[in-house]
C-alpha cells in the first residue's frame, strides 16, 4: 500500500495508521454494550472505509482526520449499522464541543493542577473522611470517574503522542496509565523490622515500638494498609516470618514472667527465691529455647525449680495460642481494612518459610493454621497472597528443620489456593543469596513481580525497600500476524525482529519519560512511602530533593502478552505443539531480555522483563486486533491471548511437559514469572500429588508457582471443598436457599469469588475465562 498522508486537526501532516482508524470503529461497536455484534463487524467496516482511503490517496496528497470519519458514518449506514452509527455520531459531536470547551480552559486547568501539587498534603484532612466506605459506594464510583480523567490528562499534558498513540492503538499497554500524574510507583518490598525499630507514623500520629505479637501482627497490616495509599501497586513483606518472631518472643518473655510470679505465689514460694533476679534473667532470654538449669542459680529447691518449669509450659502454650490469634487477626485485618478512600482492600503479599528459630516457626505454623481455617464463616481469604519459600536444608528435605512446615504448606495450599511457593535455589535466584543474610532471599509480589538485581548497588542486592517502578506490555500477536505465515509465505523473522526492537525503543522512553515524572515529586507526596524510610534510602531525602537518589533502585519492566497466539500466526504452530517453536518463543522472549539488560547499561537505570500479569489485557488486545485483522483461527478468535509465556489453556498437554516448557522462561523474565499447574478434584484428598507438583517445579528451576483447583464453599453450612450441583455436608441443593455456592478461582495471581448460581454452559464459559488468565 502506497504511503498516505493525514492531515491532522491542528493541520500538522502525518502517516496514515490503519490501526487508529480500526480502533476508532471498534470504540463504536463496544459503546453499545451489546452482545449481538462481534470483531468480525468492526472488521468488514474497517476493511470497506480502508479502501475508499486508497482510492482517495491516488488523486488527492492528503485526506483529513474529519473526512475520514465522515466516511465512517457512511459506511455504518451502508452495511445498516443504524446504532452503531447514532453512538459514533453522537460521541463526535460532543468531542468536537468538548475540544472547543477544552481549549478555552486548558490554561485555567493547568494553572490549578500547579497549585494542587504544590499543595502540602497534609492540608487535605478532609480528603481522608470516609476511608472506610465500601467499593459500591459513592466514593469507589468517584475513583472511577477521577481515573477516567486522570488518563486524559496524562494523555493530554504528560506523555508523548507517540506512547499513547500506540497504547491507544493496542500495539502496547501502559499499566495504570490513570496513576501517571499523581508520580505513584507500582510496588514495594516493606522491611518491617525498619518501621519496628522506632516505630513509625501514618500521618495522624506516632505508633510506639511494638511489644508483643499481637501489636506486631497489627501495626504490619497498618504498615500495608499506609503503603498501598502511597502506591498504586502491591505491598509484599519479604521474611514475614523473621518480622514477626521478635513479637513472639516478646509474647513469651510476658507470659513466662507472669506464670513464674503467679506460680510461686499460689505455692507460697515467692518469699523464698529473689524473684526480681528471676524476672531480669527471664528478660535476657533470646529464645523460646532455653536451658531450665539456668534457674537452679536463683534456688536449689526441686519443687521450685519444677514449679518454673511448669509456668515455661504453660508460657510457651500460651504463647501458642495467643500467636494463631494475631495470624487470625493479620488475615481478617488485611479481608477487612479498605485503602483508596475505601474502594479496595489492599493488594497485599507475605513471603516465609526459611526462618528456623522457634519463634519464626510458631509464627509460620500458626499463620498457615489461620488460613487454613478460614475467615469468619469458613471463607477462602483473598489476601494477603501467601508465598511460602523452599529452599534445600531448610525445609525442602526429610531431615530439614521446616520440613514439617513444607508439608503444612502444601496441605493448606490443597484446600485455600494458598501459599504458593517461590524457590529460592533456582540458579538464578540462588547467585543472589547469601547464607545468613534473609534480605538476599529471593521474594515476589503479588502474582508475580520480582526485583532483584541493581546496577547500582553490584554484588550487594536485597530485596527489601525496593520494588518495580511502573512496566508497559508489549503485544507479541500482532507483530506475529503481520510478519508471520499468515500474511507471507515464510516467517519474515527479520521484519519481526526489526519492529519489535522499535516497540522496545519505544516503550524505553516511555518509561523513562514516565520516571522523570515520579522523580519530580517530594517526600511530601509520599509520607509514608518515603517520609517513613520505606523506600530504600529514603531516610535521606530532603524537602526539595528530586527522587531519583532512591527510585534508581527500582526497576522498569518491560511486559509482553501472547507469545503463544504470537508463534501460531508465525508459524503455524504454538511452543506446546512443536519444540521448533519453542525455540523460537525462548528466542523472542530471549531477545527482549538482552535489549532490556542493553538499555540497564546504556540508561543506567534498572530495566528488566515481566512476563506480565494480563488482568483486562489479554482481552483488550485481542479485541483490537480482531477489528484490524478478522478472526482468525486459534490466533484472534478467543476472547482472550494466552498469559505472558504460559502454555494455552486449552491445549492438552502433562504437568511435567507443561512445566518444563515454561521453566526457561522464568531465568529471562527477571521482573517476574509464575507457572501455574491446573488440578481437578479435591486435591486435599492426594497430598502426595500435589507435593510431587511442587518438586518438579523445584527440580526443573521454575522461580515462582502456584497450583490451581476449585475451592467451593456452602454458604449456609460453611463446607469447604468440592461441590457441584449438592452440597456434600449439609445436601442442599445449588437452587435452595437465599444464596448459591462460593466458588473461588485465581485470576492473574488473585483469587474471586462469586455467589451467582450459573448454569451449566455459563460455568464453562466462565471457568473459561478464568482459565484463560492463569
Amino acid at each position: 500500500m502506497e504511503t498516505i498522508t493525514i492531515l491532522k486537526r491542528d493541520n500538522q501532516k502525518a502517516t496514515f495508521n490503519g490501526e487508529k482508524i480500526a480502533v476508532a470503529i471498534k470504540k463504536g461497536f463496544d459503546s453499545l454494550e451489546s452482545d449481538k455484534y462481534t470483531g468480525d463487524d468492526a472488521n468488514h467496516v474497517y476493511n470497506a472505509v480502508l479502501e475508499q482511503i486508497q482510492e482517495i490517496s491516488k488523486t488527492e496528497e492528503y485526506i483529513s482526520i474529519e473526512h475520514i470519519q465522515d466516511l465512517i458514518e457512511k459506511e455504518l449506514l451502508r452495511q445498516n449499522y443504524i446504532e452503531v452509527y447514532e453512538s459514533f455520531s453522537s460521541y463526535r459531536n460532543r468531542r468536537n464541543e468538548s475540544r472547543k470547551i477544552f481549549i478555552a480552559k486548558q490554561h485555567k486547568f493547568l494553572k490549578a493542577i500547579e497549585k494542587l501539587n504544590q499543595k502540602e498534603a497534609i492540608d487535605a484532612d478532609e480528603k481522608r473522611e470516609n476511608a472506610n466506605v465500601d467499593g459500591n459506594s459513592p466514593m469507589g464510583m468517584m475513583l472511577q470517574f477521577g481515573s477516567t480523567v486522570s488518563k486524559e490528562f496524562a494523555k493530554a499534558y504528560q506523555m508523548s503522542e507517540d506512547y499513547y498513540e500506540a497504547h491507544d492503538s493496542g500495539q502496547i499497554h501502559i499499566h495504570d496509565m490513570d496513576f501517571l500524574p499523581m508520580g505513584t510507583t507500582t510496588c514495594n518490598q516493606i522491611n518491617l523490622e525498619q518501621l519496628f525499630e522506632h516505630g513509625f507514623s501514618t500521618g495522624h500520629g506516632h505508633l510506639r515500638k511494638p511489644q508483643d505479637i499481637m501489636s506486631y501482627a497489627a501495626l504490619a497490616a497498618i504498615a500495608i494498609q499506609s503503603n498501598q495509599n502511597d502506591q498504586h501497586g502491591g505491598q509484599s513483606i519479604p521474611a514475614f516470618d523473621y518480622y514477626m518472631a521478635p513479637g513472639v518472643l516478646l509474647t513469651f518473655k510476658k507470659q513466662f514472667k507472669q506464670r513464674v510470679y503467679d506460680f510461686l505465689e499460689i505455692s507460697n514460694l515467692l518469699d523464698t527465691v529473689d524473684i526480681n533476679a528471676i524476672i531480669k534473667h527471664i528478660d535476657k532470654v533470646e529464645s523460646l529455647t532455653l536451658d531450665l538449669q539456668e534457674f537452679s542459680k536463683f534456688s536449689d529447691d526441686a519443687h521450685t525449680l519444677k514449679i518454673i518449669e511448669k509456668a515455661y509450659d504453660k508460657a510457651v502454650r500460651v504463647t501458642d495460642r495467643i500467636t494463631f490469634q494475631a495470624m487470625e487477626a493479620f488475615i481478617h485485618n488485611l479481608n477487612t481494612m479498605h485503602s483508596r478512600a475505601g474502594a479496595q482492600v489492599p493488594f497485599s503479599s507475605i513471603n516465609f518459610g526459611t526462618d528456623v528459630s522457634p519463634e519464626g516457626r510458631m509464627v509460620v505454623e500458626n499463620y498457615l493454621k489461620a488460613l487454613d481455617k478460614g475467615l469468619g464463616k469458613g471463607e477462602t481469604p483473598i489476601f494477603p497472597i501467601s508465598i511460602f519459600k523452599v529452599k534445600e536444608g531448610v525445609n525442602y528435605f526429610p531431615e530439614d528443620v521446616n520440613y514439617d512446615l513444607f508439608k503444612l504448606a502444601i496441605k493448606v495450599s490443597a484446600k485455600r489456593l494458598f501459599p504458593n511457593f517461590s524457590f529460592i535455589d533456582s540458579s538464578y535466584n540462588k547467585q543472589y543469596y547469601k547464607e545468613g543474610r534473609y534480605e538476599t532471599e529471593i521474594t515476589y509480589m503479588g502474582c508475580r513481580t520480582r526485583v532483584m538485581s541493581d546496577i547500582f548497588a553490584p554484588g550487594e542486592e536485597v530485596v527489601t525497600g525496593r520494588g518495580n517502578l511502573s512496566f508497559t506490555s508489549i503485544n507479541l500477536v500482532r507483530l506475529g500476524i503481520k510478519h508471520g505465515i499468515l500474511t507471507n509465505e515464510t516467517p519474515d523473522f527479520e521484519g519481526f525482529y526489526e519492529e519489535l526492537e522499535h516497540l522496545m525503543e519505544l516503550v524505553k522512553f516511555q518509561l523513562i519519560e514516565r520516571y522523570k515524572v515520579q522523580c519530580s515529586k517530594s517526600v511530601s507526596n509520599f509520607k509514608f512511602l518515603l517520609g517513613q524510610g520505606v523506600w530504600m534510602d529514603s531516610k535521606s531525602l530532603k524537602p526539595k530533593d528530586n527522587l531519583h537518589k532512591v527510585l534508581k533502585h527500582g526497576s522498569l519492566a518491560f511486559g509482553f502478552i501472547g507469545l503463544a497466539e504470537c508463534l501460531k500466526a508465525l508459524t503455524g504452530k504454538h511452543h506446546g505443539e512443536s519444540a521448533e517453536s519453542q525455540k523460537i518463543g525462548l528466542e523472542i522472549v530471549g531477545f527482549m531480555r538482552d535489549l532490556a539488560d542493553r538499555y540497564t547499561e546504556e540508561e543506567q537505570l534498572n530495566f528488566s522483563l515481566i512476563a506480565t500479569p494480563a488482568e483486562g489485557l489479554s482481552g483488550r488486545f485481542v479485541a483490537i486486533d480482531r477489528s484490524i485483522f478478522g478472526s482468525i483461527p486459534e490466533v484472534t478468535d478467543r476472547h482472550y491471548y494466552t498469559n505472558s509465556f504460559h502454555v494455552p489453556v486449552y491445549y492438552d498437554i502433562s504437568i511435567k511437559d507443561k512445566i518444563a516448557l515454561e521453566a526457561p522462561y522464568h531465568e529471562l523474565t527477571n521482573g517476574g514469572h509464575i507457572t501455574y499447574v491446573e488440578l481437578d478434584g479435591d486435591t486435599t484428598q492426594n497430598l502426595e500429588a500435589f507435593e510431587e507438583v511442587v518438586r518438579l517445579m523445584h527440580d526443573y528451576e521454575i522461580g515462582y508457582g502456584a497450583i490451581n483447583h476449585p475451592v467451593d464453599r456452602d454458604p449456609s453450612c460453611g463446607y469447604t471443598g468440592i461441590i457441584n450441583e449438592t452440597c456434600p455436608s449439609c445436601g442442599r441443593h445449588e437452587d435452595e436457599g437465599d444464596y448459591g455456592f462460593e466458588r473461588i478461582r485465581r485470576i492473574t495471581g488473585y483469587l474471586v469469588g462469586t455467589l451467582d448460581r450459573f448454569n451449566d454452559a455459563k460455568r464453562s464459559e466462565e471457568h473459561d475465562r478464568v482459565k484463560h488468565d492463569l
